[in-house]
């Protein structure tokens, strides 16, 4: 690793955990929407541009569907570097492509999915040539995966090691940072056990899940993969081997959930308090399968990994069926919850 020795941050991690009250079983919600930026990105991105700026470059650069936009953009406004967040046009949440905005990150659109801006970033960096001036933010960077491996440290502070850790899956490198986080722990002798990692993707945005479900052993990549997920709307994870290597070592297992479950686990969030974008409700969205199918018992101490913030995609939840009342004045306010006591 370069030497760093001026961080850039903005005081990213402690994110809270918090026991649900309106679900069965013994589940735990991660919620990384209060990072600075709203998602889990800000654990990796303090390293990746404290090491992007120590080592001269000019220029940051990334393909998203949103939260890495978001993340970069914030981090690289803090280190003063310049910005080019390349995204799928039409294919990324208000609220996210807002906060690039806002940092000042110089968006990039091109016709396609997410898959497309990668291979579009790869393309120009292997133009380019020289990695002082332009360096790279996806989790094809290890050091990104370094600083979310974290999260495992803060889950065990918090409650030990749990017995699983469902985490949402789209181009696959977090379940993995996890994942090395708690081996770390047990490399070290802080822990004698390690959880069972469970990836979940959307049913349209599945290439992981469904091989390993058939018995595969890659990825049945998808050229359009579509889900109301965004985030987690991935057809080709740069990162599939690392998930996988993480879900086979653990003895967990990558499930799928429809794009119906998904809105379902974000109202049973929001329920509790907790407002999350819909990828994050994946997570939920798989607990609830998996223990309805018997996978998951009851007694089973589970950690589900809350991505991102409920605003990152206020589109979405503005969908979602609520209730509104047109009122004149006070009484008839009055009259509304009097009729309901």
């Amino acid at each position: 690793m370069p030497k760093v020795t001026d961080i850039v941050t903005l005081r990213e991690g402690n994110t809270p955990l918090l026991r649900l009250n309106r679900v069965d079983g013994r589940a735990y919600v991660k919620f990384e929407g209060a990072n600075p930026t709203g998602s889990f990105k800000d654990r990796g991105m303090t390293i990746g541009v404290s090491i992007a700026r120590s080592i001269g470059s000019r220029y940051v650069i990334v393909a998203s569907t949103g939260n890495t936009a978001a993340s970069v953009a914030a981090y690289a406004a803090r280190g003063g570097l310049t910005c080019l967040v390349v995204i799928p046009r039409g294919g990324i949440a208000r609220g996210k492509l807002a906060q690039a905005i806002l940092h000042g990150a110089m968006v990039v659109e091109v016709e396609g999915n997410f898959d497309k801006a990668l291979s579009l970033v790869l393309d120009t960096l292997n133009r380019i040539g020289q990695r002082n001036i332009m360096y790279p933010l996806n989790s094809i960077n290890v050091w990104r995966l370094e600083g979310q491996k974290t999260t495992a440290f803060e889950i065990f502070l918090d409650i030990g090691v749990p017995d699983y850790v469902i985490v949402p899956v789209g181009n696959a490198g977090n379940i993995y940072a996890i994942w090395k986080g708690f081996k770390e722990l047990r490399e070290l002798g802080i822990i004698d056990k390690l959880p069972r990692m469970i990836g979940v993707q959307a049913e349209g945005a599945s290439p992981i899940a469904r091989a390993w479900r058939l018995g595969l052993d890659k990825p049945l990549f998808m050229d359009s993969p579509s889900t109301v997920a965004s985030a987690i709307r991935i057809g080709r994870p740069v990162n599939w081997f690392r998930a996988w290597r993480a879900v086979k070592e653990s003895g967990g297992t990558f499930v799928t959930v429809s794009d119906d479950e998904i809105l379902h686990a974000q109202r049973m969030l929001g329920r509790e308090g907790i407002g999350v974008e819909p990828a994050s409700a994946a997570s939920l969205a798989g607990y609830v399968k998996l223990l309805d199918e018997g996978y998951l018992r009851r007694d089973d101490t589970c950690v589900l990994i809350a991505t991102g913030h409920g605003l990152k995609d206020p589109d979405t939840i503005l969908k979602l069926s609520y209730e509104s009342v047109l009122v004149k004045d006070a009484m008839e306010i009055v009259n509304l919850v009097l009729s309901r006591s």
